[in-house]
């Protein structure tokens, strides 16, 4: 195999030429606010074919998703045959995806959705590179030709991630800045999500900010369903330890540019020996997302949705956080140990303010109108769980639950 240094030293210099054929203008901005969608991953892994991708978009729509909002539909790694074609196209699997990738993408789009894929820059993707998977059939050295079968297909999202242990950050930029180029130069709007962790032992990833090459990035190495594994940033990760390498990059998100602190466990059970979030945990999961205004990409099974883990992802209050257009993410302006209170400006002058507990006891949270940024005055809060309201003369404050968030929003 050619190392990745090497290969990216040939490829390089198509990147002159990527910027001036189209590259340089940018097609409509994909990612305004955080992207919202389901991604095949965490729930099944290399399972995946035709009829249960065709079945989870039936699913977003009857389960009432993507009038919530969800409208991304993501195959993640082994939908590709482990041989490119003679010509060097990329080529659906034959037996797990018969109709071929543009028949499923025209049926996604019939549902009113987007059709998202994977791929890597190097070459392996990280099923093959862990045996899981046949072949080599990685992007590097194909990233014009793999960016236009995309867009052929019919492509609103690529997750593209690094996977491998190769590689300088310098390396890592070039290779992701080439495939950017080559998503311009098609003139399709695609949404464009990188992953520099996996498998890297550096997790740049949280050392640089990619806003000027991708649309979302990822801070840490993989999630899985559970709410704390210790790991600073190395595999793998719970939710607490995800929170607290993105959060100090918060400066980096904004409209049109994410911090993607990894998609969502919620539903999500028995991983890798991970029994999986309790309905609190789950909660608190979605809504410090919505703060730290990340992707929203569900990794459950979708066709059959437990009434608690439903009534957490449609939760519309919470999304609508999370969808703010004024981009801000939040800012953990008290930490108590394990008790913290959290504030994200809004638009139209509303704060979010989340009282979150990692404690093993309940524990009441208080705070101020000044400590979140709020005006002094009458407070108007809504409890974004509950519905409840209620009023204060400038402090907030509420009993949380073990591992739980109270999640309020306040208008002054």
């Amino acid at each position: 195999m050619i190392p990745v240094k090497r290969a990216l030293l040939t490829t390089l210099a198509l990147l002159a030429t990527a910027s001036t054929t189209g590259a340089a203008a940018r097609a409509a901005e994909p990612a305004p606010t955080p992207a919202l969608g389901w991604n095949s991953w965490n729930t099944f892994g290399c399972d995946i074919d035709e009829q249960l991708i065709r079945d989870t978009a039936d699913a977003m729509v009857s389960s009432g998703m993507a009038a919530a909002g969800y409208e991304y539909v993501v195959i993640d790694d082994c939908w590709f045959d482990p041989e490119r074609a003679e010509d060097g196209s990329l080529r659906a699997h034959p037996e797990r995806f018969p109709s071929g990738m543009k028949a499923l993408a025209d049926y996604i789009h019939g549902k009113g959705l987007k059709f998202g894929i994977y791929q890597v820059p190097t070459e392996l993707t990280c099923a093959q590179r862990g045996g899981a998977y046949p072949g080599a059939t990685g992007s590097l050295g194909h990233e014009a030709h793999d960016a236009q079968t995309f867009a052929d297909w019919g492509v609103d999202y690529l997750k593209y991630d690094w996977c491998s242990p190769e590689g300088t950050l310098d390396d890592q930029i070039a290779g992701f800045t080439l495939m950017r180029d080559a998503l311009r130069a098609t003139g399709r709007d695609i949404l464009y999500s990188i992953n520099a962790n996996s498998y890297h032992p550096d997790k740049n990833g949280a050392k640089y900010d990619w806003g000027d090459i991708a649309d979302q990035w990822r801070t840490t190495e993989d999630i899985k369903p559970v709410w704390r594994t210790g790991n600073p940033n190395t595999y793998p990760m719970g939710v607490t330890d995800i929170i607290d390498v993105t959060e100090p990059l918060r400066d980096w998100a904004g409209p049109g540019h994410w911090n993607d602190p990894d998609m969502l466990e919620v539903g999500v059970y028995d991983v890798e020996g991970f029994p999986g979030l309790t309905d609190t945990e789950a909660a608190a999961h979605f809504s410090m997302w919505a703060m730290l205004a990340a992707p929203m990409i569900a990794g459950n099974d979708l066709r059959s949705i437990p009434d608690g883990v439903h009534g957490i992802l449609t939760n519309r209050a919470v999304l609508a956080v999370n969808q703010d257009a004024k981009g801000v993410a939040a800012d953990r302006v008290r930490d108590d140990g394990d008790l913290e209170v959290w504030s994200r400006p809004l638009a139209g002058g509303d704060v979010a303010v989340a009282l979150f507990n990692r404690s093993t006891q309940a524990a009441k949270i208080s705070t101020t109108a000044e400590e979140v940024g709020a005006d002094d005055g009458r407070l108007r809060m809504t409890d974004l769980w509950t519905g409840r309201k209620s009023f204060s003369r400038g402090e907030i404050s509420a009993d949380v639950p073990s591992h739980g968030v109270v999640l309020l929003r306040v208008r002054s």
